[in-house]
């Protein structure tokens, strides 16, 4: 499955690079779109202190962790949001009769290399902001952990927001406010929002061990709402727990498809 998508990627990738000059524009729109969101975050240091109790660069830390993982995964796996438009088109009928997983090959349909701009923005970011902290070199093991955490978190909720298409196929908007929503909602730390709104995304949707719980134990901090101190290390078992989950959830989607005949 893993070779497949590469070689898929890569026939994407060498059409996008056929044109040089427009792909480099496009790495570098990307990157600067994503920096706006860091001006947001500096705009408000400008006029404080801390954030909910967090530092500049212990903010930063959190930014970049969550959207390394976001970006990355929006770029290979966030193309999944178009499902809809097969199954109305009855495209998906092709999906089903070539030798390669359908996830596979809707994950890779339409690959945009272009956003490695937003990637490499978050991983200077995640640098900087750590150069300034002066993490414990005994912590820095649970950057990389995180990250991965992270990726498997967000492609799981974009798997599962695809397969809920398979039922409600006019609703990506709403896919899409548990995918860029999640994104959005991790940049910042989750002591700015409710504790009832915590609860939700560490109980039921996982969200708070994208890079909250592990950043907390990177950071030294104490979890302002007083979760227990496992929790800091429970990010890889809700993972694989969301991606069986995810992966039951599309099997069962697919099964659930019906071809238009076309």
């Amino acid at each position: 499955m893993v070779r497949t998508y590469a070689l898929l990627a890569w026939t994407w990738t060498r059409a996008a690079a056929a044109y040089p000059v427009s792909f480099a524009l496009m790495v570098v729109f990307g990157f600067a779109l994503a920096a706006v969101d860091v001006g947001v975050i500096l705009v408000v240091f400008a006029n404080t202190t801390s954030l909910a109790g967090f530092t500049r660069p212990e903010v930063l830390f959190l930014y970049g962790a969550a959207n390394i993982a976001f970006s990355s995964v929006d770029m290979c796996v966030g193309n999944i949001d178009r499902i809809s438009q097969h199954i109305k088109a009855g495209t998906f009928d092709a999906f089903l009769i070539r030798p390669a997983s359908t996830w596979v090959q809707t994950t890779v349909d339409r690959f945009t290399p272009t956003r490695i701009g937003r990637v490499l923005q978050a991983v200077i970011v995640l640098g900087v902001a750590m150069a300034e902290l002066d993490v414990p070199w005994q912590r820095v093991w649970m950057v990389p952990v995180m990250i991965a955490t992270a990726m498997v978190i967000f492609a799981s909720l974009w798997t599962l927001a695809g397969a809920l298409q398979f039922v409600v196929t006019d609703a990506p908007e709403v896919c899409n406010a548990f995918t860029y929503g999640g994104g959005q909602l991790s940049q910042y730390p989750f002591s700015v929002y409710g504790r009832d709104l915590v609860r939700g995304v560490t109980y039921v949707v996982p969200l708070a061990f994208i890079n909250w719980q592990p950043g907390l134990y990177v950071l030294g901090r104490d979890d302002p709402f007083g979760t227990p101190g496992f929790l800091r290390f429970a990010g890889p078992l809700a993972a694989l727990l969301l991606a069986l989950l995810a992966a039951l959830a599309w099997r069962q989607g697919v099964r659930r498809y019906r071809s238009t005949g076309s």
